[in-house]
């Protein structure tokens, strides 16, 4: 059924995005409806601010008055995310949920939704490709699958040299 879920974009008061945020994770809880909402969240930012010669860094709401929802649409979920307090309705004609398109939630907000799959683990030979580096070998040193990049160490010159890579630029050598 995770398929079927979707991103849409919910309008809130303003100020009240966290507190609509909870209230709705707080009814999928008492509900198990886990597997029909399964995500909700408040965009956000990590901004620093100088204040009276001090920089610190805060997090500022990215979209003020609004929250995103990874959800099946059914009955039940339309009704409890509209009759949350605090929410005004979803984003779309005549306040109908309509879902965000896989480019426009990673563009506007900053969530990839594609998944990656690797074929390599730690330890592994890959070979680089599409780089300067172009056919070098290296070892795998960590994978980062939320950065989509692999750490390797490369015999380059007769010197191992670590390099960090987008995981698309490295394949895996076959013993």
């Amino acid at each position: 059924m995770s398929e079927a879920a979707k991103w849409y974009v919910i309008h809130t008061y303003s100020g009240y995005e966290n507190k609509v945020a909870q209230n709705i994770e707080k009814v999928v809880e008492n509900r198990k409806l886990h597997d029909l909402i399964q995500e909700v969240r408040v965009p956000t930012e990590k901004v620093t601010e100088i204040t009276d010669g001090k920089s610190k860094e805060i997090e500022r709401k990215t979209f003020p008055g609004y929250v995103l929802v990874k959800m099946v649409v059914t009955e039940d979920t339309w009704y409890v995310v509209r009759n949350t307090r605090g929410c005004t309705g979803f984003v779309g004609p005549a306040s109908e949920p309509t879902p965000l398109s896989e480019e426009e939630v990673k563009k506007t907000f900053g969530i990839d939704v594609s998944t990656v799959e690797v074929n390599f683990k730690e330890g592994d030979r890959v070979q680089i490709s599409g780089t300067a580096m172009d056919g070098f070998i290296g070892i795998v040193q960590g994978i980062n699958i939320e950065e989509r990049t692999v750490d390797l160490l490369v015999s380059m010159f007769g010197r191992e040299t670590p390099t960090t890579l987008p995981i698309s630029q490295v394949i895996k050598v076959e013993d």
